[in-house]
């Protein structure tokens, strides 16, 4: 495991290695080829069941100045990149099931190609379009954006609309949506967008990369261990790699007090009981009462499962010392907003609960126990274990034989951040070790790297944490550079 800022001198911000060809041109007229894009794409290109690919719109977008924003919900959201003019292309997958929700993406198209695409992750449970126009995760702040480097950049709803009013987890209670926020839908956009990009430029591209964070990280691990075949590099920052434990661990926050109580554990080497305050003191004078030092303690300790999941894992590890004290940077950001909450857990959750029990909950209800009526408060696993297995298998990123992807020479980049509050880096750094296991050092070590990144949070606030991924993601997959 090695500092994530050793990253920095592999690349130079926005360096993108040359690949065979040179720049591919839309055309001399690109409003005409843009709007000559339009036909939809048949089932038959895409290599999972679907319905066939149509394109909604196809629109040539003109050039875009860099815009900074003064608050955002990361600090990457503040930052709105140049673009040059591309054309922008939307459209929908059609479902197998009728009653399934489309796919929804986007494929962005420069008017100068450089021969590769890249596949944006998502976040949370997905449900609103990836427009693949930002900068991706990790990445420095004065990175042109990869469209403005030549990219084709692609971004996708995993297959189902979340408006304002929605529980964000409904969705689950239908098999096809599920699979598609599982694993499909990133296959099959991925297959459309080639499909788009041979039509486009007459030519397929030479190299394809993925890149996500939290719920995109794991998109990408996802693709390495299902899909080896489909993606030359990919980069996962902090993925929900274990999601099945993870959403059971949130959803047991509040109820051992019923304020805090999520059962996830780390390796800790101190003794928070060291931090009891004394009789008469004051809390606020650097010491923890006795609810505070149970809380802290229930976040260190594992949430262990009665039965496997998938790949035999047993229990979620936990988080380490690390990031507690930070200022949270926007309205989900730190221990406060993600656990501890204000108020003990109610149903229908509020904002003031907690985040974990917001997603744990509706998890619990809609992929478990598959009733939004349902009560998950203190849940007993084997009651729906059938079920758990079931997700588990569809959702968990966790299968340590990555052979086949080793073998067609796709190289695999993991960020953990030591301070990430909403996911257990354990997670990934356990999935690593797995790995190695599973198929040796030296083999791992010419295709998958892992990196640490300490005091940084889920969001990237704290230390910094920026540094151009892609361009060493692709230095890596094309020249070779470590």
């Amino acid at each position: 495991m090695a500092a994530a800022a050793l990253l920095a001198g592999c690349a130079q911000p926005g360096a993108v290695p040359a690949v065979a060809t040179g720049p591919i041109s839309l055309g001399t007229d690109p409003a005409a080829a843009c709007a000559g894009l339009k036909a939809p794409v048949p089932a038959s290109a895409i290599g999972l069941p679907s319905g066939e690919a149509q394109i909604d719109s196809a629109t040539l977008v003109a050039a875009s100045p860099l815009a900074v924003a003064d608050r955002g919900p990361t600090p990457a959201a503040r930052v709105t990149p140049a673009l040059p003019a591309f054309c922008k292309l939307l459209g929908r997958i059609k479902p197998v099931d009728p009653r399934a929700p489309d796919i929804l993406f986007q494929v962005n198209l420069p008017l100068q190609w450089n021969g590769r695409t890249l596949q944006y992750g998502g976040g949370g449970f997905n449900g609103t379009l990836i427009n693949a126009l930002g900068l991706p995760p990790a990445q420095r702040f004065d990175t042109p954006a990869p469209l403005a480097q030549g990219y084709v950049t692609v971004g996708t709803d995993s297959g189902h609309q979340t408006g304002p009013q929605d529980v964000p987890q409904a969705f689950a209670l239908n098999d096809e949506a599920l699979t598609n926020f599982a694993h499909a839908s990133y296959k099959k956009v991925r297959d459309v967008s080639v499909a788009l990009v041979q039509r486009a430029y007459a030519r397929a591209p030479a190299k394809l990369y993925f890149m996500g964070s939290s719920e995109g990280g794991r998109e990408g691990l996802t693709m390495a261990q299902r899909y080896p075949a489909d993606f030359d590099g990919i980069f996962s920052r902090v993925p929900v790699i274990h999601w099945t434990g993870l959403q059971f661990a949130d959803a047991e926050d509040g109820l051992a007090d019923d304020i805090v109580s999520d059962p996830v554990a780390c390796k800790a080497k101190f003794k928070v009981e060291s931090l009891r305050c004394a009789p008469g003191a004051a809390v606020d004078s650097g010491c923890l009462n006795d609810a505070q030092i149970k809380a802290v303690q229930t976040l260190h300790s594992p949430y262990r499962f009665p039965f496997p999941l998938a790949n035999g894992l047993t229990e979620y590890p936990g988080w380490g010392v690390s990031g507690e004290a930070h200022a949270p940077f926007g309205p989900t950001g730190g221990w406060q907003a993600w656990w501890v909450g204000r108020a003990a857990p109610v149903l229908p959750p509020k904002p003031d609960n907690g985040i974990a029990w917001f997603y744990g909950s509706g998890a619990l209800q809609y992929f478990y126990q598959r009733n939004g009526q349902a009560d998950p408060r203190g849940l007993n696993p084997e009651t729906v274990a059938e079920r758990v297995r079931q997700v588990s298998a569809l959702m968990d990123s966790t299968n340590p034989d990555l052979s086949a992807f080793q073998a067609r020479g796709g190289k695999l980049m993991l960020l953990e951040n030591l301070a990430d509050y909403a996911q257990s880096p354990y997670a990934g750094i356990g999935y690593h070790q797995s790995v190695v296991r599973a198929m040796g050092a030296d083999k791992v070590a010419g295709f998958f790297k892992l990196y640490a990144a300490p005091g940084v949070d889920h969001v990237g606030g704290g230390a910094p944490a920026n540094v151009d991924m892609l361009a060493a993601l692709s230095a890596w997959v094309e020249q070779g550079r470590e």
